[in-house]
């Protein structure tokens, strides 16, 4: 087979048998085409063997979004794809051309790519981001707890040196309370959105100026299916002290990975 560039810089695996090119939208405008091979087939472009790297953050900006697009036109080429992580690049090891390399993977993991394939046929990825102001919060738990009240009112009667006592008892009432309204809330919601879902990754909450960040989901949902979904997530959003960041239809990146 070719091997010009050494390397292939792969952005998905779909199932489909025609050798073709998708023309010119691979990151730095290279050629993206097909390795068809036992009814798959890999998106690539050729590269040189090593990973893509710069300095120049806006560089490497260009270069995920490319990788995205072209990842996008497969879907819509194909109906569903496995989608790669940015830099997925097969090498010319083993005595084998990447070409070779990219079909012997292929049909050695054939059957484990048509399951994937078929578990995420005519579904799409949402992103679901929730958050909530912990100060609001924890003055809805004060007006409701009977001891932060009281706690309340004793701290107006005391000497400066006894109230700031009874401050950092308060303090730390205030911030278990938190904490365990925390936990009830994300299983609440989560029991909430997962009723709305094929299936549910959890990501790493991130830090905001304003606000946090109580749960942060990838959800699988089937195409055109995501009223369900939206309609509880508006009612989540409409929450006093909550908000709602949902996102998408992405390629489903998060569920190409691990058990399925």
């Amino acid at each position: 087979m070719n091997d010009n560039g050494h390397g292939r810089y792969v952005y998905c695996i779909a199932e489909a048998s025609e050798k073709l090119s998708l023309g010119g939208i691979g990151l730095d405008g290279n050629e993206v085409y097909t390795i068809p091979a036992e009814g798959l087939c890999a998106i690539v472009h050729n590269c040189p063997a090593q990973p893509y790297s710069s300095e120049n953050k806006e560089v490497v900006y260009s270069w995920v979004i490319s990788h995205q697009k072209v990842v996008e036109v497969a879907l819509d080429r194909f109906g569903t794809v496995l989608p790669m992580t940015f830099d997925t690049i097969i090498h010319n090891v083993d005595g084998g051309g990447a070409e070779d390399n990219i079909c012997r993977w292929l049909v050695d993991e054939g059957d484990e790519l048509k399951r994937k394939l078929g578990h995420l046929k005519d579904k799409e990825e949402y992103g679901v981001q929730v958050l909530w102001e912990p100060k609001a919060i924890a003055s809805m738990l004060a007006r409701n707890n009977p001891e932060i009240t009281e706690l309340e009112e004793e701290i107006k009667s005391k000497p400066k040196g006894l109230a700031y006592m009874y401050r950092q008892r308060l303090e730390k009432l205030l911030k278990e309370e938190v904490g365990k309204e925390s936990e009830r809330v994300f299983k609440d919601f989560y029991r909430r959105i997962e009723e709305c879902a094929v299936e549910i990754k959890v990501g790493h909450t991130k830090k905001e100026q304003d606000k946090q960040m109580l749960m942060n989901l990838s959800c699988l949902v089937p195409s055109g299916g995501t009223e369900p979904l939206a309609n509880e997530l508006e009612k989540i959003d409409n929450m006093d002290g909550f908000s709602v960041r949902f996102t998408g239809p992405w390629p489903p990146y998060s569920f190409v990975t691990g058990d399925q």
